[in-house]
């Protein structure tokens, strides 16, 4: 068995962050990394767009380093990979300008998840049984102390992390009967059942 490998990821500044946060943009950085390089025309006729908007996003993915050119089979072309696996927000210790962008870029993830995820329902009585099986719609709610929580999401989040140093690379050839597998970890206090402000916690 191959040895785990590392796996990339980049931690944006607000700026960077706030770049980010655009339904377009989230969609391209996430078909770059899944897919593998593309041309601007070629993600253009993916979204449904004009190459002119999608050479803008591009670019502006570039200019905050989390796609970078990639040389193609022409030099007519000009080819886009990403620069990194994953993208970390909202760090515990986040506050003002970088909590807002956190804020805002998970906003804007979350559309695009439930875009996926909505879609992924719809695709689920076609999916080869192998796979419906390994598919799962979770929903579980235990009561935890802040630290037990911060605790639980470590753990399930450093599962997935050594399942994906243990897996081949996304955005090349995959081995046979290999496919992209989408795991979305949202873990949260229960909506309105926690005071809003650390001062109004009490002791």
């Amino acid at each position: 068995m191959a040895a785990p490998r590392d796996v990339s990821r980049v931690v944006p500044d607000p700026t960077a962050l706030k770049a980010l946060a655009h339904p377009v943009r989230l969609r391209m950085l996430g078909m770059l990394r899944v897919d593998g390089p593309a041309t601007a025309t070629q993600l253009a006729a993916r979204l449904g767009l004009n190459s002119g908007a999608t050479s803008y996003h591009l670019r502006q993915l570039a200019q905050y380093g989390f796609i970078e050119e990639k040389p193609g089979p022409s030099r007519r072309d000009r080819w886009w990979r990403a620069s990194h696996e994953l993208t970390s927000v909202l760090e515990t210790d986040a506050e003002g300008a970088e909590l807002d962008a956190g804020v805002a870029f998970t906003q804007a993830s979350l559309s695009l998840q439930v875009g996926q995820m909505q879609q992924a329902v719809e695709e689920y009585a076609e999916l080869p049984a192998r796979w419906r099986k390994a598919a799962t719609a979770s929903d579980i709610t235990v009561p935890l102390t802040a630290e037990q929580a911060e605790a639980l999401t470590r753990r399930l989040t450093d599962i997935m992390l050594e399942a994906m140093r243990d897996a081949p690379p996304l955005g090349e050839p995959l081995p046979p009967g290999t496919a992209p597998f989408t795991i979305m970890l949202r873990a949260f206090p229960y909506p309105g059942r926690l005071p809003h402000r650390e001062e109004d916690a009490g002791p």
